[in-house]
């Protein structure tokens, strides 16, 4: 099959969806005022509420969502072939992960722009927020300590990568001094000098690693850039979101884009063939990458791309402070997680344009890839072109960045050119995820702020600043801790699990919201995936307990599953008990914006 059809059937899919779908969502079933007051605009206060330029404010919300899933998720899903990932991403994208997103950024912006947490204690009960809380810290813990592990495998001993991703801080530091202070509101001045600087910084790779005295500055181990990410998390959690955490996501938001729309024009240049089967006979288990089975272990491995419970905590930490008309929702929330959709086709395209043989001799350890009785192809030659050795190289990074690189080289006059592609794919990985980690931080601050608030209230304050420092200094230091032992590696599956739940849970609460406002005959656009979410997940949580971690005899694995499953059951079956409870309410009652809802949340 070719690689260009799969493209064409993306766009068109996600243009549709986007035009009427989303449109429905957001105008009918939410019923967006563009004349209400967002959190933005009514509690500005400089540093974390700040209304932002809708492009601007697309740019971080897209950088700070699109994580390692939508590239490492498609690339390890694979192998079960082609179709069930491409079905999963531009199904599951447009009905759940989409919906998802707006209408829990939509839940937040009503909500004066707090917490799932928060939330769910306003719209169920304290008892079920208090729950989700911890749930939800727990969760965001697990997924920063992966993804920084991520960007450490990545840049660990890479000069160029390092240099390129490092240089994006003091240009971020320069836009937002731009944009805010020099000349105020001049986004197109601001996104000319920081695109001609980041490409000055892509252009100048080369050169920095060949540099003797450069190259030693950033050819930095893997516990030097393990103890720089938690420090660079700090600085984007306590300064104004506007000086660094906002103008760097939208920033590498240019690159990030910017290289998916050169990956697709590379694939309508070079026409490339799926060398990947359809189906392989590893959809029904036993796979050397992901031992289960395609259902439901596709639904876990493929999470941000089609589905994330990670984009709940985006979409109710800065996002909403920064939403300046609640028209925006559409194309902040609906129109990035399309965006995000398309990166996962390209990243499985990527993946699949490799022949089979080396598409895992790549991702499977090499005791594993020896019993599956196969012979590299052109993994010789590719290893050779690269100049690296990329036998046995699991996890998804290097396969994708090889596959970019394979498409790249492909078109005319850039054949000598893939060492050039495959290291500027892996600064790629670095920068595409470790925008979700600077974000992911602020929001683990703002958490620890309500949690500790709730005992303390000076922390409750949103510009004490001792509170922001120490709960800045407590969130960081504990998945800066997991990240520089690297005992989170070993539990990077659970994160699948727990993500996916989360997911599930910002679905069900967005349906008690819109049970609430008195659209329960809408209620299924929420209901429907997020109940199912809940089956599949819970299904392969218990898979992946009883078949892969008790018999590998690693108990903590599955005492850490079991705990946030059954904190993901406490808040979801309070959830459906207040369904139960409004939808026996007879009588409506007028909101504040004139609206009948059949009860009126407290504040």
């Amino acid at each position: 099959m070719n690689a260009l059809t799969l493209v064409f059937a993306a766009l068109c899919v996600f243009a549709i969806a986007y035009r009427f779908y989303g449109l429905f969502l957001t105008r009918t079933v939410l019923g967006v005022k563009p004349g209400r007051p967002t959190p933005a605009v009514r509690m500005a206060d400089g540093h974390d509420y700040v209304e932002t330029n809708k492009y601007v404010l697309f740019g971080h919300h897209f950088a700070a969502i699109a994580a390692a899933g939508p590239l490492l998720g498609p690339v390890l899903a694979a192998q079960f072939g082609y179709l069930p990932g491409t079905l999963w991403i531009l199904v599951g994208c447009v009905v759940a992960g989409a919906v998802h997103d707006t209408v829990v950024l939509f839940a937040s912006v009503r909500h004066k722009g707090q917490s799932l947490a928060y939330i769910a204690s306003k719209e169920i009960d304290k008892f079920t927020g208090s729950v989700a809380s911890f749930a939800v810290l727990f969760i965001l813990i697990l997924t920063l300590a992966g993804l920084s592990i991520a960007v450490v495998n990545a840049m660990h001993d890479s000069a160029w990568g390092t240099f390129t991703v490092f240089a994006t801080i003091p240009i971020a530091l320069l836009m937002g001094v731009y944009l805010h202070v020099w000349r105020d509101g001049d986004v197109k001045g601001a996104s000319i000098i920081g695109v001609v600087l980041l490409a000055l910084a892509i252009l100048a790779g080369p050169y920095v690693v060949e540099h003797p005295v450069l190259s030693s500055w950033f050819n930095m181990s893997r516990h030097t850039i393990a103890l720089s990410i938690p420090v660079y998390g700090f600085a984007a959690s306590v300064l104004p979101v506007w000086l660094l955490l906002c103008p760097r996501d939208y920033l590498s938001t240019y690159l990030k884009i910017g290289t998916i729309a050169a990956l697709a024009v590379g694939i309508f240049w070079v026409h490339p063939t799926l060398q990947m089967e359809a189906i392989t006979p590893f959809v029904n288990g036993g796979g050397p990458i992901i031992p289960g089975a395609v259902f439901p272990f596709l639904f876990i491995t493929i999470a941000c791309g089609a589905l994330s419970g990670f984009h709940a905590i985006i979409a109710t930490g800065t996002t909403p402070k920064m939403i300046g008309n609640e028209r925006d929702l559409l194309f902040v929330g609906y129109g990035a997680m399309l965006t995000e959709g398309f990166v996962a086709i390209m990243a499985l395209i990527a993946a699949c344009v490799l022949v089979p043989a080396d598409y895992f001799a790549i991702n499977s350890a090499p005791a594993v890839y020896a019993k599956l009785g196969m012979t590299p192809v052109d993994l010789p030659h590719l290893a050779q072109a690269v100049g690296e050795n990329i036998q046995g190289r699991p996890g998804g990074a290097v396969s994708l960045a090889v596959g970019m690189a394979h498409i790249f080289s492909s078109i005319p006059f850039m054949e000598h050119l893939m060492s050039y592609w495959y290291h500027f794919a892996i600064m790629f990985e670095a920068v595409f995820i470790l925008t979700a980690v600077d974000t992911g931080t602020r929001v683990g601050r703002f958490f620890l702020q309500e949690m500790i608030g709730t005992v303390v209230p000076k922390f409750a304050e949103k510009r004490w600043m001792p509170g922001i420092l120490i709960t800045s200094a407590l969130f960081t230091a504990s998945w800066g801790y997991l990240v520089y032992t690297g005992d989170i590696s070993t539990i990077w599956p659970l994160f699948g699990m727990s993500n996916q739940l989360l997911a599930a849970v910002g679905l069900l609460i967005g349906t008690t919201m819109i049970i609430r406002m008195n659209k329960a005959k809408y209620a299924w656009m929420t209901a429907i995936p997020g109940l199912s979410m809940v089956v599949i997940t819970f299904w392969a949580g218990y898979l992946n307990v009883m078949n892969n971690y008790l018999p590998k005899g690693l108990y903590l694995l599955s005492s850490l599953a079991i705990i946030v499953m059954c904190l993901m059951a406490v808040v979801i079956v309070g959830t459906v008990k207040r369904w139960m409870q409004l939808l026996a309410i007879q009588k409506t009652v007028t909101d504040e914006d004139g609206e009948e809802v059949l009860q009126v949340v407290t504040e």
